[in-house]
């Protein structure tokens, strides 16, 4: 962090992002949601796609890419699944009434599953299996996203960032939560980069004729051109697993469609054939399982926290103090964050006071 980051309360902050959704013609139900994601996203050290995002919203709601008010249609429905139509709207609300449908067939039927159609950026994608492991029981998201990411051997970004969130209940004072996207890096820590003045790694995105690209403000730019794209997990070829991402990205994009007939690769622009702005059409697939069809929970949660102890007690690497299992760091971050705040730099300050004045919230005061 710089020396001119200030670290701004939890609270402020989520009331903040609440009013401004507010300000936008959100309903104040809906609007608790957004702020709720976002700011979990922020608790849990992801500063890609908390606070930071707000500016983001604010463009594409400015658009029309999202919908300010969320009508969600449901498309069809069985016992243990269903499909859903968001309509663009606001995909925070989308995703957790999705999940939440998904939980409560679970609760009667043992599984539940839930895709969805024509939907926008959720949030981070960890926030929804959290949603069933506070009811008990094990949940997974995937979705798909905006053309950003190069099949292995080619540099056309076609695939989306397409994040695999899974979570489980255990004996320890944090869940297993795994939440990460396919490609190495993903377009929010890009972002996040820019603000802080940072350089991206040769070796995470490539340029047409698959040269290294690092500066972040030229990636972004380049991105919007279909002129840059990110790698997929383990990088360029096969010979360290890229191969592994890409079909792990694949396999979200089928997910994420396939489904409920939605749109896919470049269909998710957000561009219309004459370059004009138009919705993103993302889908969504959520599964919750309730543990007690399968075990009691107690035991699934005991059996949980011994491999994660287990894992974290295996022989260290030399210079290595700890090992962390997914989830570990977060909640740990999620402590330190409450009591300290959340971290803003000065070009987030910039687009803090931006969408303040744009949406005359002139009763939220910053030190800055």
């Amino acid at each position: 962090m710089t020396d001119q980051t200030v670290y701004l309360p939890v609270d402020l902050l989520q009331n903040f992002i609440r009013d401004s959704f507010i300000a936008f013609g959100t309903p104040p139900e809906d609007a608790r949601t957004v702020a709720d994601v976002l700011i979990t996203s922020d608790l849990r050290g992801i500063e890609s796609h908390g606070i930071g995002r707000l500016r983001y919203y604010y463009d594409r709601l400015i658009t029309g890419q999202h919908d300010v008010n969320t009508q969600i249609d449901v498309v069809c429905e069985s016992p243990t699944t269903a499909v859903l139509d968001g309509n663009h709207g606001l995909g925070m609300v989308i995703g957790t009434r999705a999940m939440q449908m998904a939980i409560d067939k679970a609760r009667t039927y043992g599984m539940g599953s839930v895709a969805v159609r024509n939907s926008t950026h959720f949030g981070i994608a960890g926030y929804y299996p959290l949603m069933a492991v506070a009811q008990g029981m094990v949940g997974l998201t995937v979705t798909n996203a905006r053309p950003s990411v190069c099949p292995t051997f080619g540099t056309q970004p076609i695939l989306g960032t397409n994040p695999i969130a899974f979570g489980a209940p255990s004996d320890e004072p944090f869940p297993f939560l795994y939440d990460a996207a396919t490609p190495i890096i993903q377009r929010g820590f890009v972002e996040k980069l820019a603000r802080e003045e940072k350089m991206a790694k040769a070796g995470w995105l490539v340029d047409p004729e698959n040269q290294p690209l690092t500066d972040p403000v030229d990636i972004l730019q380049r991105l919007g051109k279909g002129e840059a794209a990110f790698l997929p997990l383990g990088g360029a070829g096969e010979e360290l697993g890229g191969h592994k991402g890409y079909g792990l990205a694949t396999m979200v994009e089928i997910l994420s469609a396939s489904f409920q007939t939605g749109a896919f690769l470049m269909g998710l622009t957000g561009l219309a054939e004459d370059g004009s702005p138009q919705p993103f059409r993302v889908g969504h697939f959520f599964i919750a399982m309730d543990v007690e069809s399968f075990v009691d929970l107690e035991t699934f949660k005991h059996t949980t926290g011994t491999i994660l102890r287990e894992l974290r007690d295996t022989r260290k690497a030399p210079g290595q103090m700890r090992i962390f299992t997914a989830g570990e760091k977060e909640f740990e971050r999620e402590q330190r964050v409450r009591r300290d705040g959340v971290p803003i730099v000065p070009n987030l300050q910039k687009d803090l006071l931006f969408v303040r004045g744009k949406l005359g919230l002139s009763q939220y005061e910053f030190p800055f």
